[in-house]
């Protein structure tokens, strides 16, 4: 044996013996904590199913596990063990932006495929979508730059329409709601119209201060229009992505934190309330780095009058900076509002795992609900008006009306199809680097627990729930959603 060769069998063994000694530590702690609580009183899990998704597999039913008791079972190294009784926030739903692009390409459709594709989507008895995104005029993802009052200056509103989102938009929302009628919408600004910003144009800038009232306004009656349109909409926020201009490039508008305090606290609540309309208000609409902005948004009082709820894209920062807002403010709402996958990337469609553990992270510290970009894009990412190669959650291909589906909705699966509204997050502990879990108890008292394997080896668990174990091999780059009553 060489020196080389004999340093690296050292080396193997040393970690081979620290891990043992690792996961010995590790059962012996995970057996202190079933007999402390870790769910032991919870009664044994019948009717197990687990569903696959993983380079052969498409969310398929695979043979689930046995649960046993746990005085029964070989100790494994490595266990996820759940806490039934230690329960988090509630689960409001799963769902993707019906943008003025989603809502088109869907509309190009033949109707038999159309239909079909709504259904998958939206039926309590498939995907179930329950909560959507909609755009206040033109997002970077529509075919034509827009608002409701575009053009010279007009403090009365006297020329505000919704005519551009009565022929695609408006049927498409009709139409999710009727196969769905428990969809919660939210809808977002990219931009106020031209005349109400610095420039005097959608494409950047900043909204101009004292306009803010007129703004209220036109909220309001966006939310009366789509109202009389047979569209409810139930939460809106007051600009998407406050904190960047976009290089002018496409729709957007700066929103600094003192004009959205000033907005919400001042303007648009009481403009909502005086209107009599219930819509909820949720701040930020941004990414995880501005958790120390939502803190001071939420210390203020007028705002707080109106709203105890933030709105999160992950495009930067950490998903545990969210916990940030919830230590200051244990009240707080909170819910992930926007990410999609790029089109042009060679695993748009087998990134399953990433999104899922992606999903899971938002999940595990706080988040409601978690809404995808893009419903609905063609095989180039389009219509985009805009610089950003995002893709949707499905692809419709412009020319053959053919649909394919991303990595994203593959991973979707796991999720909606198993974590219903109502549903509330409870604890999950344990594992290795590369596998991440997260569960919740359904208001049938029902379980889900999500498992992602990124790495690209099998690697074989246990799942401890109370005084019960199951054991079940995860593929490589995989996710496996385990159900239980």
């Amino acid at each position: 044996m060489t020196e080389h060769s004999r340093r690296g069998f050292l080396k193997a063994t040393a970690a081979a013996t620290t891990l043992a000694t690792a996961a010995a530590r590790r059962a012996r702690a995970l057996d202190a904590s079933a007999s402390q609580g870790g769910g032991v009183n919870t009664p044994a899990p019948q009717a197990s199913r687990l569903y696959l998704t993983d380079a052969e597999h498409r969310y398929v039913v695979s043979n689930a596990p046995t649960w046993r008791p746990v005085s029964s079972a070989a100790p494994l190294g490595e266990t996820v063990v759940l806490y039934p009784e230690r329960a988090a926030q509630s689960i409001l739903g799963f769902g993707a932006a019906m943008t003025d692009s989603a809502c088109y390409n869907i509309s190009q459709m033949p109707a038999g495929a159309r239909a079909e594709l709504m259904h998958q989507f939206f039926s309590p008895s498939e995907m179930g979508f329950s909560v959507c995104r909609t755009c206040v005029g033109s997002s970077d993802y529509a075919r034509t730059l827009y608002s409701f009052d575009e053009g010279a200056p007009d403090p009365g509103l006297q020329r505000f329409s919704i005519a551009h989102d009565e022929a695609y938009i408006l049927p498409t929302l009709r139409q999710a709601r009727r196969l769905n009628p428990e969809l919660f919408l939210l809808s977002s600004p990219w931009s106020p119209p031209n005349w109400m910003k610095s420039g005097d144009t959608m494409l950047g800038g900043t909204i101009s201060r004292h306009l803010l009232p007129v703004y209220a306004q036109y909220m309001v009656k966006f939310l009366q229009a789509y109202q009389a349109a047979g569209v409810e909409i139930n939460a809106i926020t007051p600009q998407n992505e406050v904190d960047t201009d976009q290089d002018h490039r496409m729709p957007a508008c700066l929103f600094p934190q003192e004009i959205e305090v000033a907005y919400v606290g001042q303007h648009l609540g009481p403009a909502l309330r005086t209107a009599g309309l219930k819509t909820e208000i949720w701040l930020i609409d941004h990414n995880y780095n501005l958790w120390g902005r939502a803190i001071c948004e939420l210390d203020d009082p007028q705002v707080r009058n109106y709203t105890d709820s933030i709105a999160w894209h992950g495009y930067v920062g950490k998903p545990e900076w969210m916990q940030k807002v919830v230590a200051a403010h244990p009240e707080v709402k909170m819910y992930w509002t926007e990410g999609g996958p790029d089109i042009t990337a060679p695993d748009y469609a087998t990134d399953w795992a990433k999104w899922s553990e992606t999903f899971t992270g938002v999940l595990r510290n706080g988040p409601r609900c978690i809404i995808a970009w893009n419903l609905v894009l063609d095989e180039n990412g389009k219509p985009n008006i805009g610089p950003f190669s995002c893709g949707g959650v499905a692809t419709v291909n412009s020319h053959t009306k053919k649909v394919t589906y991303s990595g994203q909705y593959y991973a979707f699966n796991h999720y909606a199809r198993t974590m219903r509204r109502g549903a509330r997050v409870i604890a999950s502990e344990g594992g290795e680097p590369g596998l991440s879990h997260v569960a919740a108890r359904n208001s049938d008292g029902g379980y889900a627990l999500v498992l992602t394997n990124t790495t690209a080896s099998p690697r074989r668990i246990a799942v401890r729930n109370g005084a019960h174990q199951a054991e079940l091999v995860l593929p490589a780059d995989s996710v496996s959603t385990l159900a239980w009553s």
